[in-house]
This record gives structure tokens, sequence and C-alpha cells, in this order.
């Protein structure tokens, strides 16, 4: 392990710690503080960082009820944040069979062949993380399924969250027959004869399917919640940023959870704001603002500008290879701006999924339009995603004080020589300025890293290392995609710690290990900056800490 590089001597900062609730040492603390970058201690006090300082500082934080952790000199860093994450409404996405690692038709038909046989009497068959490269290039349609059923109703989920293949008893449980409009762009995929192909785009059609499907009780959905925060708790999650409220029963179930002990890791979560919503609807997302526990709240809220490239709903400037992509997921576009300048007088932060370059542009016209000469200046919005952006837009990002919200893992879903679904449907100029996380750091823009779960696995070693890699982590016989896009090991940290703190708007309290900072810790076995990006993939967590509870120990 690299050494800590050497630092003049400082006494410990902030006030002295006499009474520590924890002191954690024996660590290379990797603050992001630039008045102090390295420390090889911290003292923890109410749920805060009380002092920052060498091991000689140890002795006068300890007191009769502090407890010392040795962390046998991993690399303690700011907790990591997931800076795009649907941990709520992904314990109930990601039912059923695991279908991600699917490659080809065979072997989905067998999947699912095998999971009817195990069906109880009338019970459904869902599964999640369906790639459409499985299909072959072929229209995803129930056809190439329904006998490898044996009748069973079907909801699969594709990787991509925006769109679904249900079987022929699901239409006919949740009464669909034919083709259907709605408020915002979504679709009842039907065949030249009007019947419904069982390919529904967009959550207004899946959404047609879930009353007829059964639901998980209360108790289920909080147990396997909190089964999963403990699972990213122990890869070293202290935060996520939580795009969604999909159910109004969320706050309550967070409350619930604290009134009986801590959440594993802190929540900000941003409810949607669809097409059609009116004045009141809007004022209720601003109130709404107002909801918080002790490590969950409210904060912003999440539109959507378009949908998936691969649906076909993705906002382009020039239509995809099947003449696609050249509508707004809102009908009317200046009803997003101006649904957007409401919440920002009102002071509410925004996030919009932006993933075409048409959609991309549309979020920062809105932005630009926004005022600036009131007090407070401008709120720092944020795009989503971003996977094809022309050069013209990037510096846009900075001179907006637009953060970009980006998911390196989903590059996982492409390949380097354009033949996967993706790069295939925007063509290849357009593939080859795809995910440019390094173009926009370069043109100074504020980037925040995450995963995406379910749309990928949530484990922050996996996005800190792709981000580096551009490939999968432990896989050097993988091209890596838009190689010139890799961030340095810091840039990929900084992605998960201080921009992601920059990018909600908490930079005066998250994102550094400084006094009065969260104390929100992680530590890693290798330092994420200077170990190779293989070896960070599956670096041991020594431990977690969010909000000054240990959310995660390593067995010694």
């Amino acid at each position: 392990m690299p050494s800590t590089p050497s630092t003049p001597a400082a006494p410990a900062r902030g006030p002295r710690a006499t009474a520590a609730d924890t002191v954690l040492t024996g660590a290379r603390v990797r603050t992001l503080d630039p008045d102090r970058p390295w420390a090889e201690a911290v003292a923890v006090k109410d749920g805060r960082i009380a002092a920052v300082g060498g091991a000689a500082d140890v002795r006068d934080w300890r007191g009769p009820g502090t407890e010392i952790i040795d962390l046998a000199g991993a690399t303690l860093v700011p907790g990591l944040t997931d800076g795009h994450s649907h941990p709520v409404w992904g314990v109930e996405m990601a039912t059923g069979l695991d279908l991600s690692t699917v490659r080809d038709l065979p072997e989905l038909r067998d999947r699912l062949a095998a999971a009817a046989r195990a069906l109880p009497p009338g019970g459904w068959l869902t599964g999640w993380g369906l790639d459409h490269n499985v299909f072959g290039g072929r229209p995803v349609h129930r056809d190439l399924i329904e006998d490898a059923l044996g009748g069973a109703p079907a909801f699969l989920r594709l990787y991509d969250g925006h769109s679904a293949l249900v079987s022929g008893r699901a239409l006919d449980a949740a009464g669909i027959t034919g083709p259907r409009a709605f408020a915002q762009r979504a679709s009842v995929v039907c065949d030249d004869g009007g019947r419904p192909t069982g390919h529904l785009v967009e959550h207004a059609a899946m959404d047609l399917v879930l009353p007829a499907m059964p639901r998980p009780s209360a108790a289920d959905r909080r147990a396997r919640l909190l089964a999963l925060l403990t699972e990213m708790a122990a890869a070293g999650l202290t935060g996520a940023h939580v795009m969604d409220l999909e159910h109004a029963d969320v706050p309550e179930l967070l409350a619930g959870v604290e009134a009986d002990g801590h959440l594993p890791v802190r929540l900000r979560i941003a409810p949607w704001c669809m097409p059609g919503i009116d004045t009141d609807g809007l004022d209720h997302l601003v109130a709404l603002q107002r909801l918080a526990g002790r490590h969950w709240r409210i904060g912003g809220v999440k539109f959507f500008m378009d949908g998936t490239v691969e649906g076909g709903t993705a906002w382009l400037e020039r239509p995809d290879c099947h003449g696609q992509g050249t509508d707004a997921f809102w009908p009317d576009p200046a009803a997003y701006t101006a649904a957007v300048h409401h919440l920002d007088r009102a002071g509410v932060r925004t996030a919009t999924h932006a993933i075409g370059d048409a959609a991309v542009r549309h979020v920062l016209d809105t932005v630009e339009l926004l005022p600036t000469g009131r007090p407070g200046a401008r709120l720092r919005h944020r795009i989503e995603h971003i996977e094809t952006v022309p050069d013209s837009q990037l510096p846009r990002f900075a001179h907006l004080g637009v953060a970009a919200s980006m998911q390196p893992t989903h590059t996982h879903y492409t390949r380097a020589d354009h033949t996967d679904a993706w790069s295939r449907r925007v063509g290849a100029e357009r593939a080859g300025r795809a995910w440019r996380c390094r173009d926009l750091r370069d043109a100074g823009a504020v980037l925040v890293l995450g995963s995406d779960w379910p749309i990928a696995h949530h484990d922050p070693r996996q996005v800190l290392a792709t981000a580096r890699l551009r490939r999968p982590a432990g896989r050097p016989d993988v091209d890596p995609v838009t190689p010139g896009q890799a961030l340095t090991g810091l840039m990929a940290l900084e992605g998960m710690t201080s921009h992601a703190a920059l990018a909600a708007g908490e930079e005066a309290e998250a994102g550094r290990i400084a006094p009065g900072y969260r104390a929100d810790l992680t530590a890693l076995a290798a330092d994420p900056v200077t170990a190779p990006a293989d070896e960070v993939a599956t670096a041991p967590v020594r431990l977690t800490m969010t909000g000054g509870h240990v959310t995660h120990r390593a067995e010694r």
C-alpha cells in the first residue's frame, strides 16, 4: 500500500473533542479538505466530525464513553454517496427473476420455462434487468417467449427501467386490448392489426398492468428496504440521491424505520413531476420539501425530458435509425420550462432525466432563461444521464451552474465496436460522443456519479472503478467504451463525495472530512484514488459510518 504523503505537522483542527463518541484512528485519512488534505485520526461527536488530526491527538479526544476504532491502515474518505438511485421503488422493481445475466433468447426462454414450472397456481412470473441485446435486433414481442411461459401471466422489466415485455395473459388481466393515449410520451406497442405486442414503453404504459399484479405488503417492503440499505452500507455507501417518490406512503415508511432505529444509508429524495401537472400540483411538490427525518429528507424534484434510446423515446436532434426519437417526453416542452421556473422561484432544485442531445439542450435552455439577479443567485439544477451530447453544449454546464449526473456502469450495456442495441440505434457519430464524463469535468462541470440501481448494481466501488476503466472491472478482455472519457481516481472519488455534495447544495456539511461536517465516512482497504481500478472494485470495506452511527464494520 502506498505510504501517506508527508505533510507538515499540524494541530488538530476544530474544538477539542474531549468526550468524543467515537474516535477513528490508524487510518490514512484522505479528507478532500484543501486546508488539510491528509490526517491520521478523526473524532466524532453527536453525528458530526468534531476534530481531525494525527495519532497523537487521539489521547486528547477520549472520554469514559469514547469508542476507539483502529482502522489498521485503511484509507478513510468522505462517505460515498450514490448520486442517482432508486432504493425504495427499486425493491419493488427488482422482484422475481434477475435477468441481467441473460445473454440470448434461448437462455431467456429456458429461464422463463423453469420459473413458470415452479409457479403456484395463478401465480405471476416477474423479472427485471432484461437486456435489449438479448433479442438480437428483433422487435421486442411476446411471441418470442409466450410458449415458454406455460400460460402464466408475466411482467418482465427491461434493464432501462422504462419498458417491459408482458405476456398475453398479463395483457388480458390488465384489460389491454389495443393502443392507448397518454398525457406523456408512452405507448402500448401494437402490430399492424392493432394487437398489443406485449412491449410497453415508458411508465404510463407499464402502470396499466400494475393494478392486476400482486403487491408486496408494507411489512415486506420495509424488510426488503432495510436489507437492501444494509447491503449498500456494507459496500461502502453512506448516502443516496433517490430519484423518485413512487408511493405517497414512503415518508411514513421511513419515519417508521427511524422510530425503531437508524437508516443505514442517508436518503435525499426527489419526487417526480410529470406532464399535465397544474399549479396546485407544483405547490404540493414545494410543500413536500418540508418532510424530513434524521437520515432522510425530501430534497428537490425529478423531471423527465425524454425516455431511453433503446425504447425509441430519447429526444434526439436527428431521428435514430428507426426514424424515432424526435419527440420530448413532455408533449409541450414549454410546459416543462414553466414548471421548472415555478419550482426555482420557490427555491426548489430540480433534476431532469435527459439522455438525448435535444433533451440536454432544452434543459440547459430552460436554466439559461432563469433570472439571476435575485438574492442567493441561481440554484444549482442538474441533468441526469446525458448519454450523448455534442461539443457545443459542454461548456454550458459550468457556465450555467448545472450539475452533470452520470452513471459509469451504464456503459456495460454498450460495446466498443458499436454492435450493441444502443449504439446501432443512435448511429456511430452519436455513439462516439457517449457518456462524456471526462469532457464535462475538463469543461469545469460539477460531475456527480451514481449507479441508477436497480438499472445497474449499487456497489459504489464498481462505479468508481468503471469511471476510470470504461469497461467492467475485472474484465481486461473487454474493450473500453470511449476510453478517452475515463476519469482519474481523484475525479471519480470526488464524483461520489465532494461533487455529490455540490450537486445537492450540501457542500457546507458534506463531501469532505473536516470539523463540523457530517460524520458520513467510508474506510476502504485500498486507496480509491491511487490503487489500480480493478483492485478498487473489490477492495474490502473496513467501516461505513452514517451520521456518526457505524452501519458496517468488517470482521477482524
